[in-house]
């Protein structure tokens, strides 16, 4: 039998098939710029240049950012609302205040109504008698002497008589002043009364009398229950003889 027979009759077993690791398989990065994976949104990327030397400074005389870019300039071009500048007028207009068509003739036999004009005060002569403003009084308005206005009913107020008015009193009787009313107290039952007494005296501190502080009444436990108290003695009592080993002559 031939060696593709062999093979055929045996069994298929996947630890004898020698394929491509995961390692072959390269998917396209999803970092930088080149190569990026295509269904993956990238960012802008920039790259960091090394410093220049002060020799290439020197040699390249380019200008630097000076460019001064309007704000409303954008890579569309220029984007702005309708602006609008108010220039001088070419000309001298007149004003309203130029005209005065009071001062034109009438026209179209236009009718006008009639004009006056204020002069100056005739001025009188030296000779003429003629009384000043202050020399003319206007009747008076109140009361009932005005001759050309008319007046109510006026009254006056006299005194009093004391013989033969109304007022008079001929039997000489007294009246509801004379009598003095009962105390309700001596019918009724007495309410009690108080009456207003002097302001008392200040007292004279010139003899030392004790102020609040003095007092300790935080101190006065005499009267309330109070559990066992101990005091600590000494160690040893001071009555005891010292033992003396050593007794030198």
């Amino acid at each position: 039998q031939s060696m593709e027979e062999v093979v055929k009759k045996r069994p298929i077993i996947s630890a004898r098939e020698r394929g491509p690791g995961p390692g072959r398989y390269a998917l396209p990065p999803t970092v930088g710029y080149m190569n990026h994976d295509f269904t993956k949104p990238s960012s802008p990327a920039y790259s960091f240049h090394s410093r220049m030397s002060s020799a290439m400074v020197s040699v390249d005389s380019s200008p630097g950012p000076r460019y001064l870019i309007d704000a409303k300039v954008t890579r569309f071009g220029r984007m702005e609302t309708p602006s609008y500048s108010i220039l001088g007028e070419p000309f001298q207009t007149p004003g309203p205040g130029a005209y005065s068509p009071e001062k034109a003739p009438p026209l179209n036999a236009h009718r006008r109504p009639p004009s006056y004009t204020i002069g100056s005060r005739t001025r009188y002569r030296s000779v003429d008698a003629v009384p000043a403003p202050n020399s003319y009084n206007l009747p008076n308005v109140l009361g009932y002497q005005v001759p050309h206005k008319p007046s109510s009913a006026s009254y006056s107020f006299s005194g009093r008589r004391t013989v033969g008015a109304p007022s008079e009193d001929l039997s000489m009787s007294p009246g509801p002043g004379k009598y003095n009313s009962t105390n309700p107290d001596i019918y009724r039952q007495r309410q009690p009364s108080f009456s207003m007494q002097s302001r008392t005296k200040r007292p004279n501190y010139s003899s030392a009398i004790p102020g609040p502080g003095t007092y300790s009444p935080e101190k006065f436990y005499t009267h309330l229950p109070r559990p066992p108290s101990f005091t600590l003695g000494v160690r040893h009592s001071e009555f005891v003889t010292p033992l003396v080993v050593d007794v030198t002559d």
